[in-house]
C-alpha cells in the first residue's frame, strides 16, 4: 500500500500545507501544476523535496481555476480540456528535467477528478491527453465498487490505473465522496482518519455517512497536504502501512 499527498499548492508568498514536514512519510507525491495552484519557483522547490526524500512524482493537472482551487467544475470540451491537461503535463515534466527528476503518474486534481469519474467523456478525454503525452505514465483514479468499468476504458487507451482510496473523506452509499458542501464531509479528528485508514487496509472496506460497508479496490491512500492533521496522518499511516 502507497501513501500520496497533494502537494506543492503553495502560490508566491501564500503559503499552504505543510511539505516539508509531510513529504518524509508519503511514498508519491501529487504537485499541482499551475492551474488549480502552485507556481514556478513552487513546483520546482516540490521536485526537488521530493527527489531528496525519494518519493515519486505525479502531476495534480485540474481545471484553469486558481482563484476557486481546481474545485469548481468548468464545461470545457474535449479539445480545449486535452490540451489543457497536456499543457500542465509538459510544465511539470520540465521542471522534472530541470533537477534531474522524474515524473512517474498523473493524478487529476479536484473537480476535474470528480468529473472523469461521473463523466465518461471526461474520462476518456484524461486518458487521451496521457496517451498523446506519455503513455506509460499510470492514472491515479477512485478506487470505487464499479472499478472494473474504469478498467475497460482504460484498457482501450493501454493505460495503466491506479486505485486510490481516501482517509480523510466521508464516503456516500455508492462508494464515491461525499460533496465538500455537505456536513461531516472531511474527517476532523485523527481517530476517525485512522479508523478508517485500519478498515480499508485490513478489509478493503470504508463504512459510508450512513454506516453501510462498500468494499474498494485500493493500491494507494490519500492525505489532503492542505489539512490542518496532514502531519499528524502521515505520521500515523506511515507507521500502519510500515507494520502491515
Amino acid at each position: 500500500m502507497k501513501i500520496n499527498c497533494d502537494m506543492g499548492e503553495s502560490f508566491g508568498l501564500w503559503q499552504l500545507g505543510q511539505d516539508p514536514a509531510v513529504m518524509p512519510y508519503v511514498d508519491m507525491a501529487n504537485i499541482a501544476c499551475g492551474m488549480h495552484a502552485s507556481d514556478p519557483t513552487v513546483m520546482k522547490s516540490t521536485v526537488k523535496l521530493a527527489k531528496d526524500n525519494n518519493v515519486l512524482i505525479g502531476a495534480h493537472p485540474s481545471y484553469p481555476d486558481i482563484q476557486g482551487f481546481g474545485r469548481r467544475y468548468m464545461a470545457m470540451s474535449s479539445e480545449d480540456l486535452e490540451s489543457c491537461i497536456i499543457y500542465q503535463l509538459g510544465a511539470l515534466q520540465g521542471i522534472c528535467q530541470s533537477e534531474d527528476a522524474t515524473m512517474s503518474y498523473v493524478k487529476p486534481h479536484g473537480a476535474l477528478y470528480n468529473a472523469m469519474m461521473k463523466d465518461d467523456q471526461v474520462f476518456h478525454t484524461v486518458l487521451s491527453a496521457i496517451k498523446k503525452f506519455n503513455k506509460t505514465l499510470p492514472l491515479v483514479v477512485m478506487a470505487v465498487p464499479d472499478y472494473q468499468h474504469y478498467q475497460a476504458l482504460s484498457d482501450e487507451y493501454g493505460i495503466h490505473l491506479w486505485f486510490e482510496a481516501f482517509v480523510d473523506r466521508a464516503y456516500d452509499e455508492n462508494g464515491r465522496l461525499m460533496p465538500r458542501t455537505e456536513p461531516n464531509s472531511c474527517h476532523t479528528t485523527l481517530e476517525k482518519v485512522d479508523w478508517q485508514a485500519k478498515q480499508l487496509m485490513e478489509s478493503g472496506s470504508v463504512t459510508t455517512h450512513t454506516g453501510k460497508t462498500v468494499y474498494v479496490k485500493a493500491d494507494t491512500l490519500c492525505i489532503h497536504g492542505d489539512g490542518p492533521l496532514a502531519l499528524s496522518i502521515a505520521q500515523r499511516l506511515r507507521m500502519r502501512v510500515d507494520n502491515i
